[in-house]
């Protein structure tokens, strides 16, 4: 499903596709495993059991996760989504799964119920766009090399159940994290969020009507993490935000390896693979044919289809 129209500003290539071999993303894998206490090959110790339906369901993708999008078109775009999944419920027709992953221009958004106290600013000299929308939870902020996946998926297909499926979204997080770059990453109990030690590498915020949700999550994989000094993250204070490529810089740090920017791949390389990881696991979590599918360059331009 794609609206039919929404103008908004273009949305802007981050990093053009720089795909390395799988073998050779494989290699730097299972080097980067023995590297510390958060990197390891080991077992989750936390699951969400999967859907059991023999029957496999088809979500389809729209993989924009090389290009910066402006959140306010992002927002428009799940709306409207959701409308017509709504509508094709009503008239009885098929609702099939969506899947959104992309990254966004510097914006900060807050939930439904955010307080402003959790801003370290004067909301008329912001230093980005600010959006309030009617997600969960508090403020957050999104930026280039952070990818964001927003599903919009009909929970009457899946189990509606809004505290399984946030566990499964963490899930989603846990699985990639451990597969694509050997991170043992957590929960943390009486939050939501994927945490590693103490820092937050990725939060989540979701939206729910009529069993249908949207918003989703955030993972931060290179991002430039200033932008988070300037507010209360989650409304969480004295906890740190971290991102995947901190936490390999840590991990080759430890071994005392003069040699940290050379065997940590590029910026574009290590999202490419987050990625990857990420719809893998996205599609193993809630037993999903993931479909892939092209958006037209209208769409990306802002023009009618």
């Amino acid at each position: 499903m794609v609206p039919a129209a929404i103008s908004t500003s273009p949305s802007v290539t981050s990093c053009p596709s720089r795909r390395l071999s799988q073998r050779k993303s494989q290699s730097y894998c299972r080097t980067v495993s023995t590297m510390s206490n958060h990197v390891s090959k080991s077992t989750l110790s936390v699951s969400v059991n999967s859907i059991a339906d023999p029957d496999s369901r088809t979500c389809e993708c729209f993989d924009l996760h090389n290009e910066l999008v402006p959140y306010g078109k992002a927002w428009a775009w799940q709306k409207e989504l959701v409308r017509q999944k709504k509508a094709s419920i009503q008239s009885g027709g098929d609702c099939p799964d969506t899947l959104i992953v992309l990254q966004h221009q510097p914006v900060y958004t807050m939930g439904t119920g955010s307080s402003e106290e959790y801003l370290n600013f004067d909301t008329k000299n912001a230093p980005f766009d600010v959006h309030r929308t009617e997600r969960g939870g508090e403020v957050t902020y999104h930026g280039p090399g952070q990818l964001v996946m927003y599903p919009i998926i009909n929970l009457r297909n899946h189990k509606m159940d809004l505290h399984w499926y946030l566990r499964s979204l963490e899930e989603v997080v846990l699985r990639a994290l451990l597969s694509a770059f050997s991170i043992k990453a957590s929960r943390l109990e009486g939050f939501t969020g994927v945490w590693v030690g103490d820092e937050k590498l990725a939060a989540i915020g979701i939206r729910v009507s009529q069993w249908i949700a949207y918003h989703g999550l955030a993972l931060n994989v290179t991002a430039d993490l200033t932008p988070f000094q300037w507010i209360i993250p989650c409304g969480l204070r004295n906890r740190r935000v971290g991102s995947i490529k901190g936490i390999l810089r840590e991990a080759y740090s430890s071994i005392n390896c003069g040699y940290v920017d050379v065997l940590i791949p590029g910026e574009c390389h290590l999202v490419d693979i987050a990625c990857d990881a990420l719809i893998e696991a996205f599609a193993e979590v809630f037993q999903l044919e993931v479909c892939r599918k092209p958006l037209t360059e209208a769409f990306l331009m802002g023009k009618s289809f």
